[in-house]
């Protein structure tokens, strides 16, 4: 069984222990070492997020140095917030929001695929607040401050296999990386040994899945799924090794291939989590009570084949409410339910996050709710959010598993503990924003969303394209149901979705609908067009108050509270000079919805 100790910085005596120093980067030939921007950009494996720590550089720093090692006799260690400081002195800038850090990241290699118990000593003249300690792919193991002296936390980590974001083949690894974060980060001693112990696999899609990092690091700003937290809820003794991805259904995880991984390491004895829905509703082979149902009832029946032990987990809620009336629009109700329906017929444990976590989006509101989101995103969770769902999920591992008939669901819930308390976020979470001295440096993965799925810009608008823009920019999507509540809009259309979820969050005013005809391939009027616009807006921000514009008596009476909130919003140049009743292009569709920052 493999075991190795490192010892950090000035050392005097090894006692036949790794010795590592600030310049000892990890690389080709070496099987340990720091991660930093330099042999990042030299190595392209170390650009694969999933293959290492999930931290890298926001893209204007690309070029940057910012993981500026020292060391003394108490280890290695870097001034995150000397960085910071040097950041905002060059570019004239400060750092606005949340405090913002750079990781101190370790990686070494291992023998095999498996789990490994990580102690991790740091210690320190000062004390150290708000540390974080990840492992893996951006796994929490430690979050709190830390008294004066030498601390030790002891973590269990699971090393799997992966395919990363991006490909399609599998990806071997065999290597562990540790990140602290702190206003001064430091690392004294690793320890690394192997161990036997039971592992919970995590499948599930971008609401679950391991998600990466940008630095400067600031919790608010980074997406995350709940499965990268919930390793802070167990004891040390059980791993967690996470497979969700974004995009994933019942049926994608296992075509992909990622199933085919979980089940090739899954042993007698581990655990199997599964949490799908959000995406299974865009497609209509995965309705909830056709291929949905039948996937999970599979993988429940080959997981007990194996001798492993399934747990579903209902979809996680959304931020999403309905534009005409402000009520919580849940869109995942029947995919819940089809979960405690079969968690009831076959005797598996259902872990009702989603009854949970709307319960929390309804008590705190739209507004309210989204500390806890990535900003202007109402489906993925920020650092924060992640942590609370992680949280409610462990609460409801002991509620279920403690008193469940078999008897090896009760070894689960003896090892979930309470945390390490409340993680909350500020009252408003601000992006970074790109420095002006950097204002040439562009981003790789940058690209206009709405232009690059739209063609024929020059074309005239009607209203189906128009409600998808608007759609996409709000961030719903169509669903894979159309419940005929107009006459000419037919379920196999490719817009019937479209409609439906309009329709769903309030955005098709009745003054629009002539009975039961909505005449979706109607040319808009830039009218029009603010009605839709304006009403999908109030689904994710509050109106400004109403107001008189320029525009009153150029509109009808219905749309005249649209069309004055479009004007207040920055749609309409406050002259009055737009016409609106001029029909609009899709291209002039588009720069009107990059206009609504929502």
């Amino acid at each position: 069984m493999f075991q190795g100790k490192f010892l950090f910085g000035i050392v005097n005596d090894s006692s036949g222990n790794i010795c590592v120093s600030a310049a000892d980067l990890y690389g080709a030939g070496k099987c340990y070492g720091f991660v930093t921007e330099q042999n990042r950009r030299e190595q392209e494996q170390l650009r694969i997020l999933e293959l290492n720590s999930g931290f890298d550089t926001v893209y204007w720093y690309q070029d940057a140095n910012l993981t500026e090692l020292q060391e003394d006799a108490e280890g290695v260690f870097l001034d995150s917030d000397g960085v910071i400081a040097s950041l905002e002195e060059k570019t004239g800038e400060p750092e606005k929001g949340e405090h913002r850090r750079i990781p101190l990241s370790f990686k070494v290699d291992v023998p095999r695929q498996g789990n490994y118990k990580v102690t991790v000593t740091i210690c320190s003249k000062e004390p150290l607040k708000d540390v974080l300690i990840y492992t893996g792919r951006r796994r929490l193991g430690y979050r709190g401050d830390i008294p004066a002296g030498t601390f030790t936390h002891t973590m269990t980590v699971n090393v799997c296999d992966i395919i990363p974001r991006g490909q399609t083949s599998l990806f071997v690894d065999k290597t562990l990386d540790i990140t602290v974060l702190a206003d001064k980060p430091r690392i004294s001693s690793i320890t690394v040994e192997e161990t036997l112990c039971p592992t919970i696999y995590i499948a599930g899609d971008s609401t679950v899945t391991d998600q990466s990092a940008d630095y400067p690091y600031a919790p608010g700003t980074s997406y995350s799924g709940w499965g990268q937290m919930i390793s802070a809820y167990f004891r040390d003794g059980i791993a967690v090794s996470n497979h969700a991805h974004s995009g994933l259904t019942t049926e994608s995880f296992r075509e992909e291939g990622h199933y085919a991984i979980i089940d090739k390491y899954g042993r007698p004895g581990d655990f199997f989590f599964y949490q799908f829905g959000h995406n299974d509703q865009k497609l209509d082979n995965l309705k909830a009570r056709d291929g949905y149902f039948a996937n999970l009832t599979r993988y429940i029946t080959e997981c007990r084949e194996k001798g492993a032990y399934p747990v579903l987990v209902t979809p996680i809620a959304r931020n999403t409410w309905k534009g005409n009336d402000g009520s919580y629009n849940d869109l995942l109700s029947e995919y819940a339910e089809v979960c405690k329906e079969i968690g009831a017929a076959i005797e598996v444990p259902v872990l009702d996050l989603h009854g949970l976590s709307m319960e929390f989006v309804v008590k705190h509101g739209l507004e309210g709710s989204k500390p806890y989101y990535f900003p202007n995103d109402y489906t993925h969770s920020n650092d924060y959010g992640a942590y609370y769902m992680a949280g409610l999920v462990a609460r409801e591992i002991i509620r279920v598993c403690a008193d469940f008939p078999d008897s090896c669901y009760h070894f689960l819930a003896e090892c979930v503990t309470e945390g390490f308390g409340d993680w909350n976020p500020p009252e408003e979470i601000v992006l970074p924003v790109k420095p002006a001295v950097y204002e040439n440096v562009v981003n790789p993965m940058e690209g206009n969303r709405l232009l690059s799925e739209i063609e024929n810009l020059s074309e005239k608008a009607d209203r189906v394209s128009v409600l998808d823009m608007v759609i996409k920019t709000a961030r719903f999507f169509p669903t894979n149901v159309y419940n005929d509540m107009f006459t000419d809009v037919v379920g196999h259309e490719w817009y019937a979705g479209t409609v439906e979820c309009a329709y769903q969050n309030g955005m098709i005013d009745r003054n629009l609908v002539d009975g039961q005809k909505f005449y979706p391939l109607q040319e808009v009027t830039l009218e029009e067009f603010l009605v839709f616009a304006m009403n999908g807006y109030k689904s994710r921000k509050a109106l400004p108050e109403e107001r008189e514009c320029a525009y009153d008596g150029s509109c009808r009476e219905f749309a005249r509270p649209y069309v004055r909130a479009a004007s207040a919003v920055g749609l309409l140049p406050s002259d009055g000079s737009a016409d609106l009743q001029k029909v609009i292009t899709r291209g002039e569709a588009v720069e009107l919805c990059r206009k609504m920052n929502i």
